[in-house]
Formats: C-alpha cells, structure tokens, sequence
C-alpha cells in the first residue's frame, strides 16, 4: 500500500514535464487527471449515500466493464498452459519509477497444476514485470539466482534449504507439512505485494490458512525485485501481531494471526497494515514493527452488525488517505419481495452476491474514516495505483469461490488479473469509483 503522495515526481513538475526524480516510491497521485478535471472546472459527482448505512451499490456503473478495464496479459508458466492463463486471486500491481524508467509489477496468489484452488498448498509466490500497463507482461527473470527452479517464482517454501546461519530465508512456521491425512501436503502463500521503498524491494505476504501458522510476513530483497529475498527478523519465529482465535475448524488454536499484511509508506516512513483494522510502524531498519502486539487500530465508522472483512489497504491520493476493505455484498429478500443488497454478516436467508470494494476516507492515516460506500463491484481484495501518466487504477480478480463469478457459466472467466479504471469525484467531493458510464 504505497501512498502515491510520495511519488517519483511533485505534481508541479509533473504537469510542466519536467519529471525529476525525488525518491524510489510509486508513481505520482495522478495529477495529470486532476489538472485536467481542475482546467474544466468540474468533476464527477458524488453518488448520494444509500439508506441504511450498510447497503451495498449494485449498479452496472462500478462494475469492471469492457470499456473501463482489461485483463493483464501475463506471461503464462507451465501449470498455466491447460487454463490458457494466468489463473490468480488478490491481483496486485503497482507502478514504480526505477533507474529514471516506469516499471510495472504485478503479482497475486496463484495456484499449482492439478488443484483447482490455492490450497492446501502452493508453490509460493510468482512476480512479472512490464514497461507498460498494457504489456509486454514477463516473468521476473530469477534464472540467474535459481537456474533449476520456475522462472518468476521469487519466493516458496521449496527455499527452505537456503537458510544459511544470519540469513533465513523460510521459517519453520513456513514450511510444507503434512497432516494425519485430511488434507495431506498443506502450505500456502497468499495475497503478495511487492513494493519499492528506499531503494529497496519488499514483499508483504501471507501464509493461507493450511499453514502451519497463518498470518503476514515481510520479504526483503538483497538484489533486484527479482530476489533473492529473505524473511525479516520479526517473522523468524512467528507472523506479525498476536494470534487470535479465528479462521476455518481446522487451524490449531494459536496458530492464527491477522492475514493480508500490506505497506503503506510515506516520505521515509513505512507502516505494516493488517486485516481488517490493526497498524503498525515499521523500525527504521525495516526487520519489525513498533510495536510488536497489541497493535493499534485505525479509527473506522463500522457497519451495524460488522461483517468480515478482508484486505485492509490504504492508499492516499489529493491529500486524503482511502482505507479499502473486501466485503461480500450477499443478497436477501426484503419483506415486501424486493431484493436486498448488503454487507451483511452470514446468515441464514443471505446468499454471497459479489465480492466488493469498500472504501473510507479520513484526513489522516490512523483516522477517523468516513462512512464507507461501494467503490466497485466484484472488485474486492484489491489495490489502487496510478500509472506512469498519472491514470488512477484498481485491480480485480472475480472471486470464483462464490457467487455471481461462481456460476458454472462465469467461473472459467474467474480468478483473472485485472486492473480497472477509477475515477475521482474531487477536493470537495474525495471519493474514488470505478469509472463510471458517463
């Protein structure tokens, strides 16, 4: 979650031209697209708020259509031959300015031949690389770092035998396992970021809920973005924050921390950004966070019940800091007949409609947000980022487990890399959407 104020150019030079170089960070606040908007005086509206606070938006306008988003055309790896594609769940990518050049990342959570998810277990995380958003898309080229392994994959349990002392690379909590046979293999990688802070790579990601511990860690390259990574000091023994008792039947208790572990920085300052609603700064060394457990929370304006939430991003653009969450937007029938669209805890009559995009803004980083209002549909687990010319993007992937992206009509165009238009309603207005149908 880099915030893109702290971009490779101001906006003064960006909109003269004259890009200079200020610090390895993403890509500029889309200021281009403001000072167009701010040169025709006007800029989209703000829809009004949907009554009672927790309805979800299901209009056509915020869903990723043909003609405000695409499919990434990521260079496929040998388990992608069958698909035709790349098959990935919690699609990022982010922009970032290095050596003087734009240079695209993407990565995601990806499964192995023959499984039809990412689990129990996978084989760890992949990243490609562009000069452009539209491609070409490549696989990192990690051939001079592993000849013998997959091109692309930049980190996986598999390393496990490159522990050296004072340099480990996989903890024992992050190995593969096996159960007494109701899953059998079990480990697997979720949700990666990759960011660019300081001159150096980073990856947050997660360990799924087959692993051994489940819960956020952070990788540190000691090369380019295409490794070799290490684990920092604070996951040698455990993820970060506390265990909690949550999670499917199966996780041992205590094995349980918060998943979805994201970065925000800002100016030489970085933050960890846990699932749904803990934070924590980073040391300046970058190996843990202050402090270490009894993370503190940022200051949101909750549904009345709280559904679950996942991935906990922030992103800060005009000023303003946008706090992104997941919510399954499930379906009811109201009492007069009529369909209900909310983010509405599981229960009994609620069926899972689509995986959505909620937003908040808040003036500062720890909050307090604003209410949240739907800023895409189907367009969960997702980042926001703004391209080398100052476009605002939102990824996507079409959750397959369940819902309208499950449907055995829709669920072969499911699981996909996909990055969506977005739209901001202004100083006054500080909302972002995906573009909407003019």
């Amino acid at each position: 979650m880099t915030g893109s104020d702290n971009g490779s150019f101001d906006r003064r030079s960006l909109l003269t031209g004259a890009a200079g170089l200020l610090g390895a960070a993403a890509l500029p606040a889309g200021a281009a697209q403001a000072a167009t908007s701010e040169t025709a005086g006007r800029y989209p509206a703000n829809w009004p708020e949907l009554e009672p606070y927790g309805l979800a938006d299901t209009r056509q306008d915020l869903w990723p259509r043909a003609d405000n988003s695409f499919v990434l055309p990521l260079e496929p790896r040998p388990q992608d031959e069958e698909l035709g594609r790349v098959w990935m769940r919690d699609t990022y990518v982010n922009c970032f300015r290095v050596g003087g050049r734009p240079l695209y990342v993407a990565t995601g959570t990806t499964r192995v031949a023959g499984l039809p998810a990412a689990a129990p277990w996978n084989d760890g995380i992949y990243v490609w690389t562009a000069r452009s958003l539209r491609g070409p898309w490549r696989l990192a080229d990690t051939t001079r770092i592993r000849p013998d392994a997959a091109k692309g994959k930049v980190w996986s349990p598999e390393f496990a035998g490159e522990n050296r002392p004072g340099r480990m690379v996989v903890a024992p909590w992050q190995e593969y396992w096996t159960d007494e046979g109701q899953f059998g293999k079990r480990g697997n990688a979720w949700a990666p970021e990759v960011h660019y802070f300081r001159g150096t790579w980073y990856i947050v990601a997660c360990m799924g809920d087959h692993s051994q511990k489940v819960g956020s860690f952070m990788l540190v390259s000691e090369g380019g973005v295409e490794g070799p990574y290490r684990l920092v000091e604070g996951n040698h023994d455990k993820p970060f924050g506390d265990p909690f008792i949550g999670g499917p039947g199966w996780i041992k208790p205590g094995a349980y921390h918060h998943i979805d572990g994201s970065l925000y920085t800002e100016g030489d300052d970085a933050w960890l950004v846990l699932h749904n609603n803990l934070y924590a700064k980073f040391r300046d060394d970058m190996e843990d966070i202050v402090p270490a457990t009894n993370l503190p929370a940022f200051r949101q304006t909750p549904y009345a019940p709280e559904p679950y939430l996942e991935g906990a991003y922030v992103f800060k653009y005009g000023g303003k800091y946008y706090l992104l969450h997941a919510a399954w937007n499930r379906s009811s029938v109201n009492a007069d007949g009529s369909t209900r669209y909310a983010y509405d805890p599981a229960g009994a009559g609620r069926t899972q409609y689509q995986y959505d995009a909620v937003v908040a803004v808040s003036d500062t980083f720890e909050g307090p947000y604003s209410e949240r209002w739907t800023a895409g549909v189907g367009a969960g687990h997702n980042n926001f980022f703004v391209d080398h010319s100052g476009h605002l993007w939102a990824t996507f992937f079409r959750n397959p487990n369940f819902g309208y992206w499950a449907d055995p009509a829709r669920v072969g165009d499911a699981a996909v890399a996909g990055v969506v238009r977005l739209e901001w309603t202004g100083p006054q207005g500080n909302r972002l959407y995906v573009q909407r149908r003019k």
